[in-house]
């Protein structure tokens, strides 16, 4: 058996790739950075150092990597006779992958299975995008090859924070995972994933993990970076900070328990569960790291505004949700080009304007005149 993973990062090589490689596929990563590739390819085997309580090391090994910029067709190939392909570039990032797909699967084998792939990003829907984006690249010759890839959407959970200096292909991730798999689309023959489950609605379990982990780190971040603090495990540990955090939180889950049916109960234990683990002390994981590309994670369809949007239509309470706006707005790292973006436009822009264009939310959306009262006040911050 075969994968391939588009993104030999750190999320590609400490958990996916990992994953993979446990269900006993002979593992090729496709990357756009030829020094990753060569540090790839000169290692025979990766360790993925699991710290924490529980944690253990774990070794990877069966691996080649391929330069997807510098050797296309070489990744075309490697599809085109491939099990599974899996993703871990980011959202916006799969309609550079999209097209490696579709060469393959005009090349591969009618009589093949099906190649199985899944989008392992943070974003809802992930797969459906890519498969979209593949079926328009196709055009009118999509019909004829439709029936050669199956596509699944998946809600992936795992703490990878930025690496220390001098590891090499090595990974430093937390203990827990979460990898869900919708079922359906695999008809009796599911990919061999172990640590993986399969689920016949994937939907509550995408909104759990984005409404809970992604909105919670990035509250913890940004409330981090206001206060002055580095690392996300420090930021928790201010009190304050964390009474943030929780009050966000309480409000998307008081959200899933309206829209899904989740026990409330459960999801008091999930969120504790997740500060957890942003609060472990031996993950080096940072407020800049978490915080980056404000502007992606203040849209319409992300971690804060999503959540917030459906709470306020059904008249759930947002207003934890907004102060995590509120500090989202004040993120300003000169090392970060959407943070530069972010102060640059609410520079520039009346409110009313940043508010639509940002956050996608309509001017009659009972989110919007709040959203735009946060982004009047950060303005007059900033003396705009």
């Amino acid at each position: 058996m075969k994968a391939v993973h588009f993104g030999a990062g750190n999320i590609g090589r400490g958990f996916v790739g990992l994953l993979l490689h446990e269900g006993g596929y002979d593992l090729v990563f496709s990357d756009v950075a030829a020094p990753l590739v060569d540090a790839i390819n000169a290692v025979s085997e990766y360790t993925v150092h699991e710290v924490g309580d529980g944690g253990t090391d774990k070794v990877v090994t069966g691996f080649r990597a391929l330069n997807s910029a510098a050797d296309p067709q070489a990744v075309v190939d490697e599809v085109a006779t491939a099990n599974v392909v899996t993703t871990a570039v980011g959202p916006t990032i799969l309609k550079f992958v999209a097209p490696h797909i579709l060469a393959a699967l005009a090349l591969r084998d009618p009589a093949a299975p099906p190649l199985q792939i899944m989008a392992c990003e943070n974003a809802i829907n992930a797969t459906d995008q890519l498969r979209d984006e593949i079926r328009a690249q196709a055009g009118d010759a999509w019909h004829g090859l439709s029936a050669r890839a199956v596509f699944a959407n998946t809600a992936v959970d795992r703490i990878v924070p930025a690496q220390p200096a001098g590891s090499g292909v090595d990974v430093t991730v937390e203990p827990f995972y979460e990898w869900a798999i919708e079922r359906p689309p695999f008809g009796d023959q599911p990919p061999t994933i172990p640590g993986a489950h399969f689920v016949d609605d994937l939907a509550p379990y995408i909104e759990r993990k984005l409404f809970t982990v992604n909105t919670g780190h990035a509250t913890t971040a940004y409330f981090g970076a206001q206060a002055g603090v580095e690392k996300i495990s420090d930021a928790l540990a201010d009190p304050e900070i964390a009474a943030s955090v929780a009050a966000a939180l309480e409000e998307t889950s008081a959200l899933l328990v309206a829209k899904h049916g989740l026990d409330a109960g459960e999801l008091a234990e999930y969120r504790a569960t997740i500060l957890r683990r942003f609060a472990n002390p031996a993950l080096p994981d940072t407020v800049g790291r978490v915080g980056r590309q404000p502007l992606r994670k203040l849209s319409r369809h992300e971690r804060f505004i999503a959540p917030a949007a459906e709470a306020a239509e059904r008249g759930l309470p947002v207003d934890g949700l907004l102060a995590a706006v509120g500090a989202a707005l004040r993120f300003d790292d000169p090392e970060d080009e959407q943070a530069v973006e972010l102060q640059r436009r609410l520079r520039d822009e009346t409110p009313a304007a940043f508010t639509a264009s940002v956050t996608g939310l309509e001017p009659e959306h009972p989110l919007f005149a709040r959203v735009e009262a946060l982004v009047g006040r950060r303005q007059k911050e900033l003396g705009a």
